[in-house]
């Protein structure tokens, strides 16, 4: 396990892998945040941006607006008492942030990992009536998602964060099983 004062090594191909499965895991729950708020685009912006750079482009300024968009989204969800669509955004904002992952060996990089699948996972949990059955489905389909690139570089971080509530046990669950 690596130490919190180590320097990962990680490329720039690395860093796509990761963002690529952030989206793959992220993008299913965009569903939720649509049907409670059809009129706002910002978590699909998140995604596709963090699509784009996982399919080639610069990580830009863009990349990152988008990413505070989702955040905000998830911010006025949760106001509107949209627990499932504010986790849903910030799925979204998780992807967009996979791009930015650093190569610090700190527990709290986990979270730009894992962290989209985590949150997808309750957004599905909470818009099923808090089921976690449908939170381990999600993880599930999270572990297949996950090749060998992305367990490769989340294994050269420490294990996931304590705390975080419910999202943190679903990333720590999450990272548990992909170790």
């Amino acid at each position: 396990m690596a130490d919190v004062s180590t320097t990962i090594e990680l490329s720039l191909s690395e860093l796509r892998e990761v963002a690529a499965y952030a989206v793959a895991c992220a993008r299913p729950a965009l569903t939720i945040f649509e049907r409670e708020r059809p009129d706002d685009p910002r978590p699909r912006a998140a995604i596709e941006a963090a699509r784009t750079f996982a399919d080639g482009a610069e990580r830009t300024k863009a990349l990152r607006d988008s990413a505070w968009g989702a955040m905000r989204a998830a911010q006025e969800a949760r106001d509107a008492g949209l627990a499932a669509a504010c986790d849903a955004a910030r799925a979204a904002l998780a992807a967009a942030g996979a791009g930015y992952l650093h190569p610090l060996a700190k527990a709290t990089q986990v979270k730009h990992i894992l962290g989209p699948a985590a949150h997808a996972a309750r957004a599905f949990e909470l818009s099923a009536g808090d089921d976690p059955s449908v939170g381990a489905d999600h993880l599930a389909q999270a572990r297949a998602l996950a090749g060998p690139v992305v367990v490769d570089v989340l294994r050269r971080y420490p294990l996931a964060p304590p705390g975080g509530g419910r999202v943190g046990e679903l990333l720590r669950q999450l990272d548990a099983s992909l170790r």
